[in-house]
């Protein structure tokens, strides 16, 4: 996905980036998603960075769409992707504050914490969130918030009579593995997760959170603000 970004950001032009999954057909990303002004950004992203405050974490940034927003707004945005040539290339483009950063071994104080495109997707599994919420306990302030955002893909096996019919092997529905491949890159395996909002609310409140959807979009997607209570 780095090389595709920056070679996009480079020439304007790239080639398909391709995602591979045992669960679904193949599909690919579109590079100019990665690379959207505010005014070309869905309801979803617009409405967290328009309520996004204080020192920001923006986590995955890939290009650094959300962090050259806020950053023209005036805020003080840190953008982290685990990607080298992500993070060449959000410097290439202008953002101040950027590093080469797993999420889980952050350290700093953020007072809100962006994880948009389906960004807590990177906890990968259900088994994972206690871990996330550890790292929020150490990275978010007191009154921070997390504004995230993610889909609820029970759709996706619903059959012919409109029943949810969840394959038996699968210990919960959102739980995926990926593949990218952009021209003769191909990348490693990696869980992502896709997480409903009733399981989120139920996941956080066990460790001392609360989970308020703010906008549901228009395909089975949600914005998300998670508060420590």
């Amino acid at each position: 996905m780095g090389r595709a970004i920056a070679e996009y950001w480079k020439t304007k032009k790239a080639d398909r980036l391709r995602v591979f999954s045992p669960m679904f057909e193949e599909d690919e990303i579109p590079l100019t998603t990665l690379f959207r002004s505010y005014e070309d950004m869905p309801e979803i992203e617009r409405k967290a960075l328009d309520i996004a405050k204080g020192r920001i974490l923006d986590v995955g940034a890939a290009s650094g769409c959300h962090s050259l927003v806020l950053q023209e707004r005036g805020f003080d945005v840190t953008a982290i992707d685990i990607s080298p040539l992500s993070v060449e290339t959000m410097k290439k483009r202008g953002t101040k504050k950027v590093l080469e950063q797993d999420f889980f071994t952050l350290e700093g104080q953020y007072d809100s914490i962006l994880m948009l495109m389906n960004g807590i997707g990177i906890v990968g599994t259900l088994e994972r969130m206690p871990e996330f919420f550890r790292q929020l306990d150490k990275i978010l302030v007191s009154g921070g918030q997390v504004l995230c955002d993610s889909s609820d893909i029970s759709y996706v096996f619903e059959n012919e009579e409109g029943m949810i019919d969840i394959p038996n092997e699968m210990d919960y529905y959102g739980e995926h593995s990926f593949r990218m491949q952009y021209k003769d890159t191909i990348g490693e395996p990696f869980d992502w997760l896709y997480i409903d909002a009733d399981t989120l609310k139920e996941k956080a409140g066990r460790y001392g959170y609360a989970v308020e959807v703010v906008v549901e979009g228009e395909h089975y997607d949600y914005l998300a603000r998670i508060t420590k209570r």
